[in-house]
């Protein structure tokens, strides 16, 4: 693993003309438009199918740190970390508290964006507005840290011939390409290939270490005496876990890219039945690296946090080592890393345009034609990559902690959506004032944590205070202050 290049001339050929054939998605994606609006090219003219639906969610869901980072996560903390199947079911359970009634508002109201269904739902331009902004500061984060990883990928897997900052370029170029080429219809197709090869990448590395190395039974020994990994969580890490699930269940159910695949669906069974197969993937999915990362724990011992990182690449180079048959699977697996990865980018480049030219410049100049509309969102997504991949290639540490709080953000947006579509008599002030509550808890946390002095008053700085994420609490003091002008708002009109 020291420099040496994962991928032979095989390998790279499979690669290069897999990202090639992504460009060919875009050319398709262009011919298959049906009219020059935002509808059609953002929301692939909402008549996207079951099975396409199906993989397009699940390549938006899971991304390249399933891969990379739960073997990771797995190694250094063991069986507790079998709970992140239980987190990963949770974001679909919270789609089924909102979608399909969002879904059939959407097909009433024509919304494009999340943003329009806030708008509509509560007519207050402030609300919006720092809603939007809240969606693509947390998209925006999104597309840096994957392409941060993407680029890491690219540069160990050719043993630094090509480096991570070509890999960022390159990559980038390919998804703005195919993406303004076709819009949501090559996103979806593109989001389906690389949803496949996530599944069957998934699957065959969780079967190959189950026949070569015997799976949990066979390392069974091994872990056994490692009492770190079986040790029970104390009472805080269990709060931590709660929390941890509030915090990935409700932030990712409401990426603004999942809810335009929401919009998007072609019809309100296909959306249903999308989600109810959905609920299965973290078997086959997050648990299946889970298991690759104990396994990995009871073969190579001893790794620190870096190499543990790697652990999934250390196991499959070991296997190509002792079958040089199976290579292809090495190469499966880092198409598929790239791939998610890459599924996870597109996705959230499309909707921030989306965005920006739907609920920020139209408001502005609402005699638009659509077609210019159209225009100004790939426009925006030039833009937008252009400045994410600069920023991918300069980040230092310090900002890199502060952007990494995308689902803390998206946790204050959840009572906008979820109670905005289930209750007829919430009114926009106290939703607002809530949301800029939570905002403002969630943010303060984080950077006092950051730049703030270690201890106040003899309590440890922490954006965990009590095992609690900033973002939980946030959300808690945001419904605290909604609930509380609501009643007041009622009162007074009574």
């Amino acid at each position: 693993m020291n420099g040496e290049a994962l991928l032979g001339t095989g390998g790279m050929v499979f690669m290069g003309a897999y990202l090639l054939s992504l460009l060919l998605v875009g050319v398709v994606g262009r011919m298959a438009r049906k009219e020059n609006t935002l509808a059609d090219f953002y929301l692939s003219g909402r008549n996207m199918g079951m099975f396409v639906l199906l993989m397009t969610l699940y390549a938006t869901q899971y991304s390249g740190n399933t891969l990379i980072g739960f073997t990771g996560q797995t190694y250094r903390g063991g069986y507790k970390f079998l709970v992140s199947v239980t987190f990963m079911m949770g974001v679909i359970a919270a789609y089924l508290c909102y979608a399909p009634r969002l879904f059939k508002l959407s097909r009433v109201r024509d919304y494009i964006t999340p943003g329009d269904f806030l708008q509509d739902r509560f007519g207050c331009r402030a609300l919006t507005n720092l809603a939007t902004v809240l969606f693509i500061i947390a998209l925006a984060n999104y597309v840096l840290t994957n392409l941060k990883a993407i680029g890491a990928i690219v540069e160990s897997t050719t043993g630094g011939n090509v480096s991570a900052a070509a890999g960022i370029i390159g990559l980038s170029l390919i998804m703005v390409v195919y993406e303004t080429l076709g819009g949501m219809r090559s996103v979806a197709w593109t989001d389906m290939i690389q949803g496949v090869l996530l599944l069957l990448g998934c699957v065959l590395i969780f079967a190959v270490i189950q026949m070569h190395y015997g799976g949990l039974s066979g390392a069974a020994e091994e872990l056994m005496q490692n009492e770190q990994f079986w040790k029970p969580p104390a009472a805080q890490a269990k709060v931590t876990w709660m929390s941890r699930l509030l915090l990935i269940a409700l932030g990712i159910s409401i990426y603004p890219h999942a809810v335009q695949r929401i919009f998007a669906a072609k019809s309100e069974s296909t959306l249903k039945r999308s989600l109810q197969i959905m609920v299965f993937m973290p078997i086959f999915t997050t648990f299946f690296m889970i298991v690759v990362g104990l396994v990995g724990a009871a073969k190579f011992p001893g790794l620190d946090k870096a190499g543990s990182e790697k652990i999934t690449l250390i196991i499959l180079s070991d296997l190509a080592h002792s079958f040089p048959a199976i290579k292809f699977l090495l190469i499966l697996f880092l198409s598929a890393a790239v791939a998610a990865i890459m599924s996870t980018v597109d996705s959230a480049l499309l909707s921030i345009s989306s965005m920006v030219a739907q609920d920020l410049y139209l408001p502005m100049k609402p005699d638009t034609p659509q077609a210019r509309l159209t225009f100004a969102g790939k426009i925006i997504s030039w833009a937008v990559m252009a400045g994410t991949a600069l920023l991918a290639l300069v980040v230092g540490d310090t900002i890199w902690t502060l952007i990494k709080i995308k689902l803390e953000l998206l946790c204050q947006l959840v009572p906008a959506i979820f109670l905005g579509v289930q209750s007829k008599s919430l009114k926009a002030k106290p939703v607002f004032a809530g949301l800029a509550v939570g905002t403002v808890v969630t943010v303060g946390f984080l950077v006092f944590e950051k730049f703030g002095p270690d201890e106040v008053f003899g309590w440890q700085v922490s954006s965990t205070p009590f095992g609690i994420h900033a973002g939980v609490l946030g959300l808690v003091l945001n419904l605290a202050v909604l609930a509380t002008l609501h009643v007041l708002t009622e009162t007074e009109e009574k």
